[in-house]
């Protein structure tokens, strides 16, 4: 005779096949910015702009972290041969003479003696090329920190010997240029009197060459800004 299966021993039974659901995947963790991750601007820059007001070309700049990682003086190669390949002056003592306010004699190998310089960083007179440093108006390693750290070794030397724009390159004493050091306008800025047209010359040089800023650079420009409503932008890119 057959034994019949009772209601709680099939309960039983059925409970031995239920399939259990297999474990959720982790989900994918999400990652940190990068310094490459970029928050566009709140509008395109032109490859060209003309005595933009100030406020208006520093919209024009996006925001991104930065980082140092890896960064070299000696990756950006200057002072190269300069405009003139065959005049004997480099790209730094090219600088110096285009901006003497009394031009200094010549001599062999572009040796500098006399001629007089101003200062703008401290406002102080100069009075001997070699007291004289060439600044990179954004620096080197804040170019690095800001994008160029993935640009070709051909466009890092193009940058660090720009004389294509007034705004890239500056004569200044070399104790001013100390103390600016590589650092950026929230860190550092020149007397109150060079302020605003260093803010603007800041500005241009990071769009000339499409280098964003980081969210302390751009609250301390705003702020330079809306302090010089007259100061405007002119700056042309360097093609990518």
């Amino acid at each position: 005779m057959k034994k019949l299966w009772g209601l709680s021993s099939l309960l039983a039974l059925s409970m031995l096949f239920t399939v259990v659901p297999a474990a959720a995947a982790p989900a994918e963790p999400v990652s940190a910015a990068t310094p490459s991750a970029i928050t566009a601007p709140a509008a395109a820059a032109p490859a060209t702009a003309q005595d933009v007001p100030l406020f208006q070309a520093l919209e024009w700049i996006g925001e991104a972290l930065e980082s140092r990682d890896g960064y070299s003086r000696d990756l950006f190669k200057h002072w190269n041969k300069g405009v003139n390949p065959t005049d004997g002056c480099d790209t730094r003592k090219e600088v110096i003479l285009s901006e003497a306010k009394l031009a200094p004699e010549i001599g062999a190998r572009c040796a500098l003696s006399g001629g007089r310089w101003f200062s703008e960083y401290d406002q102080t007179w100069v009075t001997s090329a070699s007291s004289l440093d060439v600044d990179h108006m954004v620096p080197l390693a804040e170019a690095w920190d800001s994008g160029a750290s993935a640009w070709t070794a051909a466009r890092r030397e193009a940058y660090a010997n720009d004389q294509g724009a007034p705004t890239s390159l500056i004569a200044v004493s070399g104790s001013s240029n100390r103390s600016k050091s590589d650092k950026d306008p929230a860190e550092w800025l020149p007397v109150d009197a060079f302020r605003c047209e260093y803010a603007g010359a800041w500005v241009a040089t990071k769009l000339r060459w499409q280098l964003p800023a980081d969210a302390a650079e751009r609250d301390a420009l705003t702020r330079l800004a809306e302090a010089c409503p007259d100061t405007t932008v002119t700056y042309e890119q360097v093609p990518q």
